[in-house]
């Protein structure tokens, strides 16, 4: 018996009704992004302010005043001297390789996405670890958001606001806001519930248990959630740049499309290289944050 094609097992009317009904939600969308296209990217009009200002602040000063202060901030979250020497390594090859200012450019949207993901992710893994309804509500979306391919999240974003900074940002923030989300809910829920009632017992509300105990015993399981964001944001540095995007990414993208095995290498490996920075440092301060808690309880 001869194999038929799926679509041929329904009748030609429902094959035309499903053509009409994408047609209908294309158009559909298309007349939104019209409508409230300017709208919409007027409301991100701070973020790309503060986004441009601190690019062109890591772009403008000196490498050497950048290098002191990524090596005091690091320094002082991870207290490693190893860390602060291979830090003060790592960025001074980037300079010499001639990638600082794409460098400079891909810490500045990587450090706006974290902070951006921090900003909401904390807050709705927080109303998830308090709500069992608002979990079953948001688990499903981190499901879709963690699962659609990446490329995906860039067309109805381009198609709302265009090419840009902002464009780049919200795609980031999608792909790697699920881990900080997760992890935030996790943490939270594993709080000693014995550790809650003898708070209670003592007279603490809500909010002061929350802030009192159940954020400090969480933070080592919401500093991985933070580390793994980080981690995810620079791994889609290389699609952001496909639209518009500016940093290491577009390098990279453009050895893939020429051929340039030299180019996408180097570039490559300081991508690597923030990304060994930020791993190492988020990992050291939720080390810390945990010796501390086990010495105060």
């Amino acid at each position: 018996m001869a194999k038929e094609s799926w679509l041929t097992q329904f009748p030609e009317m429902d094959r035309q009704d499903l053509t009409a009904i994408k047609k209908g939600l294309d158009g559909a969308y298309r007349e939104f992004s019209r409508s409230y296209g300017e709208v919409i990217e007027s409301f991100f009009d701070p973020l790309l302010y503060f986004l441009v200002w601190f690019e062109k602040l890591l772009l403008e000063t000196p490498w050497w005043i950048v290098i002191i202060a990524v090596v005091g901030i690091v320094h002082l979250t991870a207290r490693s001297v190893k860390l602060s020497i291979g830090v003060v390594l790592a960025l001074c090859l980037i300079g010499y390789f001639g990638m600082w200012d794409n460098t400079m450019r891909t810490l500045s949207i990587i450090t706006v996405c974290t902070l951006v993901s921090i900003g909401l992710g904390i807050p709705i893994g927080i109303m998830m670890a308090r709500s069992n309804r608002v979990q079953a509500i948001i688990s499903p979306i981190l499901d879709i958001m963690q699962t659609m391919p990446a490329f995906v999240y860039l067309i109805p974003v381009v198609m709302l606001l265009g090419i840009g900074k902002i464009p780049g940002v919200i795609a980031v923030v999608i792909y790697a806001i699920p881990p900080v989300i997760r992890l935030t809910n996790l943490g939270i829920r594993l709080v000693d519930k014995e550790v809650l009632e003898a708070a209670t017992a003592y007279g603490a509300n809500k909010s002061q248990r929350l802030w009192g105990v159940q954020l400090p015993l969480a933070m080592p399981t919401i500093m991985a959630g933070i580390n793994q964001t980080i981690m995810m944001a620079l791994a889609m540095v290389v699609v952001a740049s496909m639209i518009g995007v500016k940093g290491l990414g577009q390098p990279v993208l453009k050895s893939i499309t020429n051929q340039y095995f030299t180019l996408g290498l180097f570039n490559g490996l300081a991508i690597v290289a923030l990304a060994i920075i930020f791993d190492r440092v988020s990992q050291a301060y939720a080390k810390r944050t945990q010796r501390h808690l086990e010495g105060t309880h």
